[in-house]
């Protein structure tokens, strides 16, 4: 893990997968989770590429705002996991998203403490990712993502000590 307020400047993922961030946003409720847009039940945690020039801790700051309207005053980066998390698409996924050129994405993690009112938290932004969210159990969390994301959660846990 990297400690809380340094990264490194230059973010490379491994050959064919999308580099990505995802936010594990955590009060004592819970984990966020967001319900997918027009996914019923597909619940996960915000994500998201990572820009070019961008610190894994800039873009995971910039997705989050994106996402759930959340500014970066109303969370502590509490860590960053060291190691990249990878999953492949479903191939009916792969054929049809960034062009066919990624098998899937790799993430790295980043465990924010939030800080803010629960009110902070909007989901209509100008290219809504969610229908609705909740606070989760890291386990409730891991049994509502979908199957090719589920072991990539267990691990992120595990490695946050969230487990």
């Amino acid at each position: 893990m990297t400690a809380a307020g340094t990264h490194p400047s230059v973010v490379s993922a491994p050959d064919g997968y999308r580099p990505c961030v995802g936010i594990v946003l955590r009060c004592s409720a819970g984990v966020f989770a967001g319900e997918r847009r027009g996914c019923p039940g597909a619940w996960q945690m915000p994500q998201g590429g990572i820009d070019l020039g961008e610190s894994v801790r800039e873009a995971a700051l910039r997705e989050l705002r994106e996402e759930t309207s959340v500014p970066s005053d109303a969370v502590k980066v509490v860590e960053e996991t060291a190691d990249w998390f990878s999953y492949d698409f479903p191939s009916e996924i792969q054929a049809t998203r960034w062009g066919g050129r990624f098998r899937g994405q790799a993430q790295k993690w980043v465990l924010m403490e939030f800080l803010g009112a629960e009110d902070l938290i909007d989901l209509a932004t100008d290219e809504p990712e969610f229908d609705a969210w909740q606070w989760m159990s890291p386990g409730a969390l891991v049994a509502a993502i979908v199957d090719f994301k589920r072991q990539t959660y267990v691990e992120v846990f595990d490695a946050l000590g969230l487990g």
